[in-house]
C-alpha cells in the first residue's frame, strides 16, 4: 500500500504531500481543482513518459515520489530479477527536470522506464471508464481465474516446468542448427583426415627421406669417388695407409730422444689411426651405396607426397601435417560427441514436456473448477451493482503450451436482457465496464494480495440505492487492502475512513492544485455539499450525517 506519496511541479500542483490511509480513502473536489492531475502524477511512478509540459515552474525539476508498504505482495522474487534490493517499505521515484530528462529510482537505484512500469503495475492498479485493466490481452484474462482459483503454486510448477522445456528446447534448435552448418565441412573434413591418415606421416621422416635421395640420385658419382680415395690408401702398390704406418714406425724409433718427439709420436700415431679407420668407413660406405632405381623411385614418390600436403594445408614441414592430423581426429570426434548430445537431448525433451504437460494438466483442471463459480458469484454482483440483466461467461479454450498453461479464457458480456453475450470489449459501455470492473476486483479482494487500486469515478451513472451497495463493497474491500475512490456521490464520500478533499488556490500569481485530509466537522460539510449544493441546507447536513453513521 502507499505509505506516502509527495508530488512537487507537477502540472497546477505546486507540492502536494498524501498519506493515505490503509483502508478507504475518498477524495473529492470540485471539477478542475487537480482530482485528475494528481492521477497523471501518480502514473508516472508507474513508468508513463511526460515530458516539460508538465512542469508548473519550468526552471525547476518536477519529482514525484511514492513510499510503498510491500511486505505482503510477494514480491522478492520480482526484485531479484530485476536485480533490485528488496525493502518491505520501498520508495519509488521519478525526476524530470526543466530540460526534460527523465529519471527513474527504486530505492535509490537508477533504473529503466521499463523496470519502473513492472514494478509499479504491481503496486497501483488505476481502474477508471477510460483505462480498464486491458481485457483484451489474453494474460490479464487467465490471470483473474487464477486470482480467483488461487493457482499460485500449480502456476509456479508448470512456468518452472516451462521454463526449463523452453531453455532444452532453445538449446537443442542451437545444436541442430550447428549440425547442419557443420555436415558440409564435416565431409570435407572426413576426406582430408582419411588423406592424412593412408599417409601414415613420422615425425622427423622428411629430413631422412631427402638425405637418402641424394644418395640414390649420386650414387655411381659418390661410388667412383670413395673407390679412388680406398685405392689410393688401401690398394695401391704405394699405398698411403702403408707409408703412414711406417712414418709412425720412425718416430716411435726417436721419440725416447725427446719430449717434443715423444710427443709428435704419439700425436702422429693418432692422426694415422684415426685416417685408416676413416679409410675403413668409406670402404663400408663405398660397398653399401648402390644405384637402385626401385628404391630411388619409392622415395621421390614418397617425398613427393609429403611435398604435394604441405604445399595443400600450407605448412612447412611434416610436424605441421601431424598436428592438423591430430586436430582433424579432434574435430571428426567433436562431431561425434555432438550427434551424442543432441541424441541426448532429444529424450530429455520428450521427458521435460510430458511433464510440462502434465504441471499444465493440473493447473487447467483447478482454473476449470473455479470458472463456473467465478461467473455465477459475478452475475450475482452485477445485480447488486445496477444491472440485472448483465450476464457474464467464461470460455475455456485448450490452446499449446505458453507461459501461463495450455489454456485461454475468453470472457463474454451482456448488460442487456435477450442479447447474447460477446467479448466484453466489444460490448460493454464505459459505465458497465467500469461496475463490472469493480465487481471483480471486489472478488478477488477477498482472494489475493492486490495493489493499492484507485477507483476514479467509475461510480458515474450511479446513484441511490446502487451507490450504498457500491459504497459498501468498497468498504468491504478496504478490510484487506488498500482503497482510493475519486467520486462524486455522497454515498461513497460517505464510507470513506478518510476524506481528502482538492481545491485550486487561486491566490498566488499562478492557480496552484492543493489537497487537505478533512476533519470530521470539515468532512460533514463537504458531504452536505456534495447532496445539497455550495450552500448546503440542514436538511442536507442531516442527510450527509446519516449517510456516515450509516453501518
Amino acid at each position: 500500500m502507499i505509505s506516502s506519496l509527495s508530488i512537487s511541479n507537477y502540472a497546477l500542483i505546486k507540492k502536494l504531500q498524501l498519506e493515505p490511509d490503509a483502508g478507504l480513502n475518498i477524495i473529492t473536489g470540485e471539477t478542475g481543482a487537480g482530482k485528475s492531475i494528481m492521477l497523471g502524477a501518480v502514473g508516472l511512478l508507474l513508468g508513463k513518459r511526460a515530458d516539460t509540459k508538465a512542469l508548473l515552474d519550468k526552471e525547476k525539476k518536477c519529482v514525484v515520489e511514492g513510499e510503498f508498504d510491500i511486505s505482503k505482495l510477494g514480491l522478492v522474487s520480482l526484485f531479484e530479477e530485476e536485480d533490485l534490493d528488496y525493502e518491505d517499505a520501498s520508495i519509488i521515484r521519478r525526476e524530470i527536470n526543466p530540460k526534460g530528462k527523465s529519471r527513474a529510482f527504486i530505492n535509490d537505484v537508477p533504473v529503466t522506464l521499463e523496470v519502473m512500469r513492472t514494478i509499479g503495475l504491481r503496486l497501483i492498479d488505476i481502474h477508471s471508464q477510460n483505462e480498464s485493466i486491458q481485457l483484451g490481452n489474453k494474460s490479464v484474462k487467465v490471470k483473474l481465474i487464477d486470482d480467483f482459483a488461487q493457482t499460485t503454486k500449480e502456476l509456479q510448477r508448470f512456468q518452472a516446468d516451462f521454463h526449463a522445456f523452453g531453455q532444452l528446447s532453445k538449446k537443442l534448435a542451437n545444436l541442430l542448427e550447428e549440425e547442419k552448418n557443420s555436415k558440409t565441412d564435416e565431409d570435407y573434413k572426413k576426406y582430408l583426415l582419411d588423406e592424412l591418415v593412408a599417409a601414415d606421416l613420422k615425425a622427423e621422416e622428411q629430413s631422412a627421406l631427402e638425405e637418402e635421395l641424394k644418395l640414390l640420385e649420386h650414387a655411381e658419382e659418390i661410388k667412383i669417388k670413395l673407390s679412388q680415395i680406398s685405392v689410393e690408401f688401401d690398394e695401391n702398390e704405394v699405398a698411403i695407409n702403408d707409408r703412414l704406418k711406417e712414418a709412425s714406425a720412425v718416430l716411435k724409433n726417436i721419440a725416447s730422444f725427446s719430449k717434443e718427439l715423444e710427443t709428435l709420436s704419439t700425436r702422429f700415431e693418432s692422426a694415422t689411426e684415426e685416417i685408416i679407420d676413416i679409410i675403413r668407413d668409406v670402404v663400408n660406405v663405398q660397398d653399401n651405396v648402390e644405384h637402385n632405381p626401385a628404391r630411388l623411385d619409392e622415395v621421390s614418390q614418397r617425398l613427393d607426397l609429403i611435398y604435394k600436403l604441405q604445399q595443400k594445408h600450407k605448412v612447412a614441414d611434416v610436424e605441421g601435417l601431424i598436428k592438423l592430423q591430430t586436430q582433424l581426429e579432434s574435430e571428426t570426434i567433436g562431431a561425434i560427441n555432438l550427434e551424442e548430445e543432441i541424441k541426448a537431448l532429444k529424450v530429455e525433451k520428450e521427458k521435460l514436456e510430458r511433464q510440462m504437460i502434465q504441471s499444465a494438466e493440473a493447473l487447467s483442471e483447478k482454473r476449470r473448477g473455479q470458472i463456473d463459480t467465478f461467473s455465477s458469484s459475478l452475475n450475482d454482483l452485477l445485480a447488486e451493482v445496477g444491472m440485472p440483466d448483465g450476464h457474464v461467461e467464461f470460455v475455456y479454450k485448450r490452446v499449446e503450451p505458453w507461459k501461463l498453461g495450455i489454456d485461454e479464457i475468453e470472457i463474454l458480456f451482456s448488460a442487456n436482457k435477450g442479447i447474447k453475450p460477446e467479448p466484453v470489449g466489444n460490448v460493454a459501455s464505459g459505465g458497465e465496464f467500469s461496475r463490472l470492473m469493480f465487481c471483480i476486483k471486489y472478488l478477488l479482494a477477498s482472494k489475493t494480495a492486490m495493489p493499492t487500486v484507485v477507483f476514479d469515478e467509475i461510480d458515474t451513472g450511479v446513484s441511490g440505492e446502487i451507490a450504498l451497495k457500491m459504497a459498501n463493497m468498497m468498504r468491504r474491500m478496504s478490510g484487506n487492502h488498500q482503497i482510493i475512490s475519486i467520486s462524486h456521490l455522497p454515498q461513497i464520500a460517505a464510507r470513506g475512513q478518510a476524506h481528502y478533499f482538492v481545491y485550486k488556490n487561486n491566490e498566488a500569481e499562478k492557480a496552484e492544485s492543493m489537497i487537505r485530509k478533512l476533519e470530521p466537522e470539515d468532512r460533514l460539510e463537504e458531504i452536505a455539499k456534495m447532496i445539497g449544493g455550495e450552500n448546503p441546507s440542514d436538511t442536507a447536513r442531516n442527510s450527509a450525517k446519516e449517510l456516515i453513521e450509516m453501518k
